[in-house]
């Protein structure tokens, strides 16, 4: 992959629609960049690659590394090379929005990719427990959710922000995942914050974007169209 290109695999409409059942294998995202984002077969628990690793973020918070054949259903990963570092406050998830306008003020309908390290005052996060029937849709998955919340903890923020017109293909605004710094706890960022404490926030302005999907009949049997509502109510 070349610096700060993005390669996503499927869409986020179709985990609304429920597709989930397979993907590409963890060997295959590997090879894709060093950080992303994304889930699992069924969507059991939230995808975070970091670094040559990818992690399953589990239910009340848990962690396990990834087997390199674990199925992914979606993702979007990025070779990420810093276009820009600072050490910022963050005292909410706004300020992170805010943050990032201002690295990129003329970059509103170009994709941005992120990673933010240090140590969080606060975190919100959570976690899908996975479909409990084939076809699940992915809104009806927030009911039953795990939500965890953090204080006082070091680790990593993973993110991408998605042009508002592109809702659908994925998620349109910010999206991003946690990982703690011993790799024991993380989840899908609900809220945060760094008050009082500098984070070192890097960040790249993306142009280019690979999109690879599906040939399942499952994927191409799917309506794929964009439930506004479902979506941010699932993704925070």
């Amino acid at each position: 992959m070349e610096p700060n290109h993005i390669y996503q695999y499927s869409l986020l409409n179709a985990l609304m629609d429920g597709v989930s059942e397979t993907g590409i294998p963890v060997s295959k995202l590997l090879t894709k960049g060093n950080q992303g984002l994304g889930t699992f077969a069924r969507m059991n628990g939230e995808l975070l690659f970091l670094d040559e690793k990818v992690y399953q973020l589990q239910a009340e918070g848990n962690v396990r590394e990834a087997g390199e054949g674990d199925q992914i259903p979606f993702a979007v990963t990025t070779n990420f090379v810093p276009q820009q570092t600072r050490k910022v406050t963050l005292p909410s998830k706004s300020a992170l929005d805010s943050t990032l306008q201002t690295f990129a003020p003329h970059a509103k309908n170009l994709f941005l990719t992120y990673r933010i390290t240090g140590l969080f005052t606060h975190l919100k996060c959570r976690t899908v427990r996975g479909q409990t029937y084939v076809h699940q849709p992915l809104s009806e998955l927030g009911a039953s959710q795990s939500v965890e919340e953090y204080h006082d903890v070091r680790g990593t923020i993973i993110g991408f922000r998605t042009p508002g017109n592109w809702q659908g293909f994925g998620v349109a605004g910010g999206h991003a995942h946690f990982i703690d710094e011993g790799r024991g706890v993380g989840g899908h960022v609900l809220e945060l914050s760094a008050e009082g404490e500098e984070v070192e926030v890097g960040m790249a302005v993306v142009r280019d974007v690979h999109v690879e999907l599906p040939g399942s009949e499952e994927f191409n049997e799917a309506g794929l169209s964009t439930d506004d509502e479902g979506v941010r109510k699932v993704e925070g």
